[in-house]
């Protein structure tokens, strides 16, 4: 299994089955975390994680407030994940297995367009 990122001119192959993808809310600047792991069809949420609420950021039934945290599980397969990377907010940050986190541009530049993080078709 195989995880893709791809803007309009470019495009990179990671070899994995789980990731988690952090990024931090334009309005509040609280980190949002959500674990996906990568399917033949499509992209499965495992689990998510915000630091609070507010402006949109609602959490579902259900969530679990601990270690200063809401953390949820929602049944959610979608087909692939568009990203809109901003010069105004920090850029998405990936986290492989057993690697640290890094900004999307240590893998793939943002090009104004956007990038959208997929299962690999081989």
């Amino acid at each position: 299994m195989a995880l893709c990122l791809t803007t309009a001119v470019t495009s990179i192959k990671l070899l994995v089955t789980a990731f988690t993808l952090v990024w931090t809310h334009s309005i509040e600047k609280i980190d949002w975390q959500e674990q996906w792991q990568v399917a033949p069809d499509g992209l499965l949420l495992a689990a998510a994680t915000v630091r609070g609420s507010g402006a949109g950021m609602e959490v579902p039934d259900g969530a679990v407030w601990q270690n200063g945290a809401w953390t949820y599980t929602l049944p959610l397969r979608v087909p692939a994940l568009r990203l809109t990377r901003s010069a105004y907010v920090p850029d998405y940050r990936l986290c492989l297995p057993g690697q640290p986190c890094q900004p999307l541009w240590h893998w793939l530049p943002a090009d104004d367009t956007v990038t959208t993080v997929a299962p690999c078709k081989d």
